[in-house]
């Protein structure tokens, strides 16, 4: 969901009799990689597919999504990284480029990362995300004035797993707990539907109302919204029709900043345990019609997750025709997490897998239905695990923001363990040698410990 100017202010009509959905052979189009993490004795198997939306009114649009997996992130064989941008405005497409171009650069670059000390991956996300907002609004070839993007990047690191959001892209993993496969979110929709955000932004200014509100056909001051009614509340200044945005942070948005749209992102650190299974890092193409447990119920009967992929992608696509009469870019990144002494899933000695997928119902996928993928995009190779090409360094622009933004409190969440059996967490000591990097992008329980952490700036406008 973007701004008031751009995709999500289309009427939402339901186009009857369709049933149009992204399918068919070759896993959909979608391409696999694997990356070990030695320090934690893991293989990463990876997948992704970006399909372009259905607009009829613009058949030539570009796809304004974009996305990135980098193994071996800083030259170190335990970190890996994956993101996913979804942009939005008349120049989303550069501008979700721009973010997924310099955020590896700039996340390369944090002292918080590569200094003497000890690492803190919520630092080095949040100078990387700020720094990149900052470039963005300086670079002469991207108008973020009122266009930008979101931004959720995922990065294993040994036995952990970190995961930084801006915006309303969503992570999500697959954990085995009770006999089932249960969603945990590792990120949190950042828009004005959360109270701690809508409160936010208000105190540095902000009106927070939909547009049937905005236009004068509903009560101004109610707050009553539907997630499901298609008119959300957005931001707006107090004096004019914009921003309009209908989530609370983003990197762009130069108009947005002074009602608090900010790019301080919310990061979760997790431990990885022989309990999860996979994880998903995907725009909200997939979610907004879909839910996290029932994204992991679909990857959960997939023993591929190129399959996992082409069949969310499906499905998605399906119900954006159900309940419009276009279809959002839809961009998804599924990472299966396998132990290397064996070929199942990680914990997978503790079940058997094969009747977890077996126990899951999900929709049919009509496979007769064409692959809607674009032709220029560069898919992910499979020699991904030892392919490098070196990154250009760079460091931040320093640009001041109007309001900063504070991260809400979230409960520690505590789950169970399976069994008293762990994997090793720490990771190996970073390789010393020069930073290289392998680089694929396509334009375009019982009781289980999961710490939280979050960067938390002072709350100034």
């Amino acid at each position: 969901m973007g701004c008031a100017q751009g995709k999500c202010c289309l009427p939402r009509h339901p186009r009857r009799g369709s049933s149009a959905a992204v399918g068919g052979g070759d896993h959909g189009g979608a391409t696999l990689g694997r990356a070990a993490v030695p320090g934690a004795g893991l293989v990463l198997e990876y997948a992704a597919l970006a399909v372009a939306g259905l607009y009829p009114e613009s058949p030539a649009r570009e796809s304004q999504d974009a996305h990135l997996v980098t193994t071996r992130f800083a030259g170190d064989p335990n970190l890996h990284l994956f993101a996913v941008f979804d942009g939005h405005g008349a120049a989303g497409a550069a501008c979700a480029g721009f973010a997924r171009d310099a955020l590896p650069r700039l996340l390369l670059a944090s002292p918080s990362l590569a200094g003497a000390g000890a690492t803190d991956f919520a630092a080095a996300f949040r100078e990387a995300m700020l720094g990149a907002n900052a470039e963005m609004h300086a670079a002469p070839g991207v108008d973020d004035s009122m266009s930008g993007t979101t931004a959720v990047a995922a990065l294993v690191a040994g036995g952990a797993l970190h995961v930084a959001n801006v915006g309303d892209s969503r992570a999500v993993a697959g954990v085995w707990r009770a006999g089932r496969v249960v969603a945990e979110d590792l990120s949190w929709d950042q828009t004005p539907f959360r109270a701690d955000e809508r409160a936010r932004v208000k105190a540095c200014g902000a009106r927070v109302m939909s547009v049937e509100q905005v236009e004068g056909m509903r009560d101004p001051e109610a707050e009553g919204w539907a997630p499901d009614e298609g008119d959300p509340p957005r931001v707006w200044a107090r004096d004019g029709l914009y921003p309009g945005t209908a989530f609370t942070r983003s990197l762009g948005d130069l108009a947005a900043k002074a009602v608090g749209v900010v790019a301080e992102p919310e990061v979760k650190s997790v431990e990885i345990t022989p309990s999860h299974l996979f994880f998903v890092v995907a725009s909200d193409g997939v979610f907004e019609f879909l839910s996290s447990q029932e994204v992991v119920d679909r990857v959960a009967t997939y023993q591929d997750p190129r399959d996992a992929c082409s069949a969310i992608a499906a499905e998605s696509y399906k119900l954006w025709l159900e309940h419009e009469n276009r279809t959002d870019d839809i961009t998804i990144i599924i990472v299966h997490i396998r132990d290397m002494e064996n070929s199942g899933p990680a914990g997978s000695d503790k079940a058997d897998y094969d009747s977890v997928r077996a126990s899951i119902a999900v929709h049919t996928i009509q496979s007769e239905i064409p692959v809607f993928v674009q032709s220029e995009a560069i898919h992910m190779n499979r020699s991904a695990a030892t392919g490098m090409q070196s990154l250009s360094s760079g460091s931040p622009t320093e640009r001041s923001l109007s309001c900063v933004a504070p991260s809400p409190t979230h409960p520690l969440l505590v789950h169970g363990r399976i069994s008293d059996a762990s994997k090793p967490v720490q990771s190996e000591q970073r390789a010393a040698s020069q930073p290289v990097q392998t680089w694929h992008q396509m334009d375009g329980g019982t009781e289980l410990e999961w710490s939280i952490q979050q960067s938390i700036p002072p709350a100034s406008c």
